[in-house]
């Protein structure tokens, strides 16, 4: 049994509460900035020569320097909500994937990660909890309390208004706000929902140890994998694509996906050697180690795959709409946009590509961070140019995404150490239990 130990507890809750207490003096500091300032900053970035705009809405109503100027004030006001945002749906993201790799397992009837079940679905107990932030934030913009998503504005869909959007208002079916919330609310209450239901029918295995309990297991985990597989589309959709919504791509589902997957693994590779070098999970093994080493550098390689594949396709066609995406992300986040593929791509690759590199506690702990850090720095990516644009490079937009972080950081270990110490560690009615103990990589 797996005790929470006051220091690590402690630890989470210093930096949630440090976390908070960043992010709101960050956000004061954003509420403080004038409209004079906003003024000097938009003109410091035309004067730079970097003037393309961040996403293809931009160039839809009136082009004078006062609409600019208003544009340009959203934007820096979006600076507190867009570092939450990110950080929040990474983090739920992660959650999402980690209970779609413990539920995939059960399906392929795997017996070498069974000795990790516990850890997959302590991590999964943050899902109600990422959820709500991402409930609070869609009322915050369906209330206009923030404008992350610019086509909730009504004018951009109104054929009288001069700021009238025909892309957007072709997309109003989709995107239109009750509908929306009432996604956003079936996407947190499902994931939710069977984050609680996987975690007690397993609980039921180990009580019954009876066939019919684990065969019920098994369909529920089937059952999320097909909920995984509609929702985690349509949140990137949802909470990423729609921000800059005149462009698409059908790489990006998959795209987003394995950026938390491959997050995810790294998420379960840390807490089990955690679990293994404290001694409460000597099973752990080198063979479990580099198994999940190799999922590691697997989702590595297809979130390189997807990242390429989409930025090809567009970068070649050269259509104005789509490379716009794109071209905005040179002019404006040249030092995080290509640079993640140093630690999202070149390293996993040249580190991780070795079978025995793969047994080494240490090496693989390190990509495991490394993999996290590089991920969260990809959906910075994702969000911060359409919603921010170029005002990012800000004291107040580095407090914000520190604060958010370390908040966000500190309720998952919280809320997964706390889940954690109240399961049995090993899941003793699992009938393929004894293959995992017994466990050896063949090659």
């Amino acid at each position: 049994m797996y005790s929470f130990s006051p220091k690590l507890k402690s630890t989470s809750i210093i930096l949630l509460v440090v976390g908070l207490v960043l992010f709101g003096i960050g956000f004061f500091l954003n509420k403080e900035i004038s409209t004079e300032k906003i003024e000097h900053m938009m003109e410091a970035v035309h004067a730079s020569g970097h003037n393309a705009p961040t996403h293809s809405s931009e160039m839809v109503g009136p082009q004078d320097h006062q609409a600019h100027l208003e544009h340009a004030a959203l934007q820096v006001h979006n600076q507190p909500l867009a570092s939450l945002h990110f950080v929040a749906v990474f983090f739920f993201g992660i959650s999402c994937a980690v209970l779609f790799f413990y539920c995939i397992q059960h399906a392929a009837h795997a017996g070498w990660p069974i000795i990790i079940t516990r850890v997959m679905e302590a991590i999964a107990s943050y899902i109600p909890y990422g959820g709500i932030i991402l409930v609070i934030l869609m009322f915050l913009n369906i209330f206009h309390q923030a404008h992350l998503f610019h086509w909730m504005d009504p004018d951009l869909t109104d054929p009288n208004s001069a700021h009238f959007d025909v892309i957007l208002f072709e997309k109003k079916r989709f995107l239109n706000i009750p509908f929306y919330a009432i996604r956003t609310i079936i996407y947190v209450a499902g994931a939710s929902f069977f984050a609680w239901k996987l975690k007690d029918q397993s609980k039921k295995v180990d009580e019954t140890k009876s066939k019919v309990e684990y065969q019920m297991l098994y369909r529920w985990a089937v059952g999320y994998i097909a909920f995984f597989g509609f929702a985690s589309a349509a949140w990137a959709w949802d909470w990423l694509m729609s921000i800059d919504p005149h462009w698409y791509s059908t790489m990006y589902i998959w795209y987003s996906m394995v950026s938390c997957l491959s997050s995810g693994i790294a998420v379960i590779i840390l807490l089990s050697v955690y679990l293994k070098k404290n001694g409460f999970l000597p099973q752990f093994n080198d063979n479990h180690l580099h198994d999940l080493g190799v999922f590691l550098f697997a989702t590595s390689m297809l979130w390189t795959y997807t990242w390429f594949a989409q930025f090809m396709l567009y970068w070649y066609a050269n259509v104005p709409e789509e490379v716009n995406y794109f071209f905005g992300r040179f002019q404006h986040y040249g030092t995080t946009f290509l640079p993640m593929l140093i630690v999202n791509f070149v390293l996993p690759l040249l580190v991780l590509v070795s079978s025995s590199i793969k047994r080494n506690y240490k090496v693989v702990t390190t990509m495991a961070v490394v993999v996290i850090l590089g991920h969260l720095l990809d959906y910075f990516n994702m969000v911060m140019p359409g919603t921010v644009g170029p005002y990012w490079k800000t004291p107040e937009v580095f407090i914000l995404i520190l604060g958010a972080v370390l908040f966000v950081v500190g309720l998952f270990m919280f809320t997964v150490l706390t889940a954690l110490s109240r399961l049995k560690l090993i899941p003793t009615g699992n009938p393929y239990l004894h293959e995992s103990e017994i466990y050896e990589y063949p090659f």
